[in-house]
């Protein structure tokens, strides 16, 4: 049974043509709202189940706020937006909507998302429902090609029921986690769980590739199209034709080749450097350590790109968060390297494994792995009596006096169109006009500047 979606749209052309395709889709859609007042006596009146929200409307009242309501009701949302300025962005994240859609949309895109918001959701309820006491995940019911991952921890095994849930499908996942948490074996098993399982997984490191050889790497080029090209090049997404590509390191990539990246996953082709564009079949997995919401607030990576990668999200647990999978994990390695290299080493004296649980591990399991196999190394006996823990290191804080620390949003986004107003000397409307380039309305640009009390 489909969600009861209501359209919060105040471009009427845009929000019809958004009807007609989720009725076509099998949807059940509510009366089309303008603006948050409207939208608030439809819910009370027609009790919507998800709601699709432009971010700027008609009137004093934003999607934003209509958001917050929203989520008191428990009911799901997505937003709509063409907007793309970090304060903005900051304020609707800090709504945690089940997602983004970015103008203009694909109805592809709008119908998979509905489908990865409406799961998420139901399963947020059915936490709340049960008061957050999850049911224990089945150990044994794993997606084929991830028996490799050992695990106890209820988070892990949740993760492995995502990889369940979108493996069957083509839609694009990206990995979340720190360095060492498996990111990698992650998008290994979702292709080995997929339909493309016998068709290519190839794998890119974005951090490894010299930034002028990148775009050669990943679409190829033609013979003769540059100094030194003696030879046509094959580039990693056709050789992952029909099958999957895994970008680890997303957050890497520059912001040109972000812009070509997207035009693949929009337009599925790629243009060879000096050749054609082709059509081609890919599945992308893509993975990053960095905080890609961050790096879209400092400018280093576009929110567009990120929308269309964060269709389904899978976050993987540090492991100093599954301190159950701490000493299962460490058994595993010894058995694997112990046989490894000819030694007779069977276990840990109690003390090492007491270090082991309470360390805080910021190399992961890769560090947990090197550890090991170094202990393993060292020992002279059957049981591994010592170990050597790094510090890790620490990050600094921003001091407490730091003023950007105790900027509201309401301030970030006061003084970013301030900024834009001083950069147009004043001018509001028409072309080139701070409403042009904030994408906004002209009459809901003098509500904002009246609200946030700007002269």
């Amino acid at each position: 049974m489909k969600a009861k979606i209501l359209i919060v749209e105040d471009q009427f052309v845009e929000a019809n043509n958004l009807r007609l395709m989720l009725e076509r889709a099998g949807y059940k859609v509510c009366t089309i709202a303008r603006s948050v007042p409207i939208a608030l006596k439809i819910i009370e009146k027609e009790h919507p189940e998800l709601v699709l929200l432009d971010i700027l409307l008609q009137g004093e009242l934003t999607g934003i706020d209509l958001a917050k309501s929203l989520r008191a009701k428990n009911i799901a949302f997505v937003y709509l937006s063409a907007n793309s300025n970090k304060p903005i962005f900051a304020l609707a994240k800090a709504t945690k909507p089940y997602g983004f859609l970015v103008k203009p949309f694909r109805d592809k895109d709008v119908l998979v998302m509905l489908d990865v918001a409406w799961y998420l959701h139901q399963e947020q309820l059915q936490n709340i429902n049960q008061k957050k006491v999850v049911t224990p995940v089945d150990n044994t019911d794993r997606p084929s090609g991830l028996d490799y991952i050992i695990t106890e921890s209820m988070d892990m095994l949740r993760v492995l029921t995502s990889v369940k849930t979108v493996a069957s499908t083509d839609t694009s996942v990206l990995i979340l986690g720190e360095s060492g948490t498996g990111k990698e074996l992650i998008a290994r098993g979702i292709h080995q769980a997929s339909q493309r399982a016998s068709k290519p997984f190839i794998i890119v490191n974005c951090a490894a590739l010299p930034q002028n050889l990148i775009e050669s790497e990943l679409f190829g080029h033609e013979k003769g199209s540059f100094t030194g090209a003696f030879n046509k090049r094959i580039g990693k997404f056709e050789q992952a034709n029909e099958g999957t590509i895994f970008l680890d390191e997303i957050g890497e990539l520059s912001l040109e080749l972000q812009v070509k990246f997207l035009r693949v996953l929009q337009e599925k082709e790629i243009e060879r450097i000096g050749g054609q564009t082709k059509k081609i079949n890919v599945r992308v997995i893509a993975a990053t350590n960095r905080d890609l919401e961050e790096e879209i607030l400092v400018g280093r990576f576009r929110m567009d790109l990120y929308y269309r990668l964060n269709v389904f999200p899978i976050l993987l647990p540090p492991l100093r968060e599954r301190k159950e999978d701490i000493l299962l994990l460490a058994r595993h390695f010894i058995k694997f390297y112990s046989n490894r290299e000819g030694k007779k080493v069977i276990g840990m004296s109690e003390q090492a494994a007491k270090e082991m649980v309470n360390h805080s591990w910021p190399g992961n399991v890769r560090e947990l792995e090197n550890l090991i196999e170094r202990s393993v190394l060292m020992a002279t006996g059957p049981k591994i009596e010592y170990i050597t823990l790094s510090k890790g290191v620490q990050k600094p804080e921003l001091p407490e006096d730091d003023p950007e620390k105790m900027k509201t949003m309401e301030e970030h986004v006061r003084d970013y169109i301030l900024t834009v107003l001083k950069r147009c000397n004043w001018k509001i409307y028409g072309k080139g006009g701070a409403a042009e380039i904030l994408g906004m309305n002209v009459s809901t640009l003098n509500s904002r500047i009246k609200k946030l009390g700007i002269k």
